[in-house]
Parts: structure tokens; sequence; C-alpha cells
């Protein structure tokens, strides 16, 4: 394929919440989205648009996060980008909500929103191309816990293995974080070897998370206020 025709795509981290954002973009009309940008990464994020010559179309959020705080809000207002979410976080602050199967158009790219509830009532997953953006529903390995935020251990495995397993095996899964250094994982490589789900059924599955016993998150009473403003100050 031409190189004028391939998409851009990078994958960033922050360090101190252990979160990835994505970045992608159509080389042809030179449009961009984000996913889950944090607020404390606002610069590096422009200066990357910048030097790669995109305009940023939209940002997209795959849930109310708990553990930093979103710069869907203060990326819209520095680049007049739309601030989109999935329907189920009835985000206010957002621009447009997708259901489930909603489609986005940047560019001559796509994607396609996944309701994948169960770490939060909202949580949504992004498919374009051979790759989906999972968020906190499917982490490498693992999954989002259930214990505050909505969380249901029941929908989520729903969302694991009646929508996320049902892709195609060789879909290139990314996440919302990871805290070992993994970058990427893929549906078929998590349908064997998730600790959380292979070779369980749904009443073990669940079993499991509700015997998880993690401290909350620390920004936890700080970023979900914020992130119903879409990061914003009140």
């Amino acid at each position: 394929m031409p190189d004028a025709l391939l998409p851009l795509f990078r994958q960033l981290f922050d360090p101190a919440s252990s979160t990835y954002t994505y970045l992608l973009g159509c080389r042809g009309s030179r449009a961009a989205v984000l996913i889950d940008p944090v607020r404390d990464q606002l610069e590096r994020d422009l200066a990357l648009l910048t030097g790669l010559g995109l305009e940023l179309h939209c940002v997209l959020d795959t849930h109310v996060h708990a553990d930093h705080v979103t710069a869907a809000g203060a990326l819209a207002d520095a680049t007049g980008a739309a601030i989109v979410a999935g329907a189920g976080s009835g985000l206010a602050c957002a621009d447009r909500l997708l259901d489930d199967g909603d489609e986005l158009r940047f560019g001559a790219e796509r994607l396609s929103a996944l309701a994948t509830p169960g770490h939060t009532s909202g949580c949504t997953s992004y498919l374009w191309r051979d790759r989906v953006f999972t968020g906190d529903a499917l982490l490498i390995g693992s999954c989002g816990r259930t214990d505050f935020q909505e969380g249901d251990a029941g929908k989520l495995w729903q969302s694991l293995t009646g929508k996320l397993y049902r892709l195609p095996g060789e879909s290139l899964v990314y996440p919302a974080h990871d805290y070992h250094g993994r970058r990427v994982s893929s549906i078929d490589q998590e349908r064997a070897g998730n600790e959380f789900t292979a070779g369980r059924d749904r009443d073990g599955f669940v079993a499991a998370l509700n015997a998880l016993q993690l401290a909350p998150p620390k920004l936890l009473d700080v970023a979900v206020p914020a992130n119903r403003r879409c990061g914003r100050d009140g």
C-alpha cells in the first residue's frame, strides 16, 4: 500500500497513571482523533499533533476514568475538536454520544463504537481497522475491576465473551492501561490465556472479580467528578 494511504498511529504512555493514549490519523485529510488523553500530557499531545501536521477532529474517552483526569475538555478548547463518548456514560459535556454500532468518520478513516459495560456502565470500546481500543473492559491478561462506579461483573462477562471475544482472533487489543510494560495483545491471545476468563464460566468469572480486595484508585474522588465535566475545572 502506498505510504500516502497508510493511516497514522501512535501509542503514547503516561507513567503516573499507566495510561495509554492513542492517536489515529488520516494521511490524506490530516484529520485525527485521540483516545483516552491525560490532562497532565496536554502539551505533549498538542506538540505531537503540530509536529505531524494533523488537525484534531475529536477526542474520545472509553469511559469516565477514576485514576486520571481526561484532557478531553482542554484539547477541545485548544483545537475546536468535538468531545465524544459512549452513550452509556451520559456525559452532558460531550458533543456526541455514540450508541453501540455507531460510526465516527475522520477523513477517509472510520471507527465503530462497541458498548462494553461492566467496569463502568458507560464503557465503550472503539474498533478501527485491525485493532480494538478496549479501555478498561479488556486489559492484557486481565480485565477492569467492578467494585465501584456502577461496576457489574455479570455485564462485563457479557461484554468480553459476547462481544469482544467474537471479533476476529487476529484483531489487535490496545487497552487503556497496562502496569507491566505490555503494549498490545490480540483477541486470540486473550480468549486463550486471559487470567479472568480462560477456563471459567460466568459464575466463576463473577466470583473471581467479587473476591478481589483492591484499594480504591488514589484519585477516585478527584478524577470522577472532573471527568464528568470532561476534565474541565468546575
